[in-house]
């Protein structure tokens, strides 16, 4: 008996080879402001559909951008 999965699988939508971007520049905050959470955390690479270079990539550009106050960092839930 063969089992199958309830749901089947949909890829996701690679959001910087859709734009036809080759670097992420930390400067695009149009951009990495696609890849983080209205909390301002950083999504999944199963969210996003990135490769592992794209993502480290992105994470690297996302960390940059907060440091020079173009992103907010994420916002903490304490009382």
């Amino acid at each position: 008996m063969v089992k199958r999965d309830p749901r089947p699988g949909k890829r996701k939508r690679n959001l910087l080879r859709a734009n036809g971007v080759e670097e992420v520049d930390w400067k695009d905050v149009a951009l990495l402001r696609q890849f983080i959470s209205d909390r301002g955390k950083i999504r999944a690479r199963r969210v996003t559909g990135l490769t592992p270079r794209e993502q480290k990539q992105v994470a690297t550009a996302i960390k940059n951008a907060r440091e020079m106050a173009l992103l907010p960092y994420p916002a903490s839930r304490r009382g």
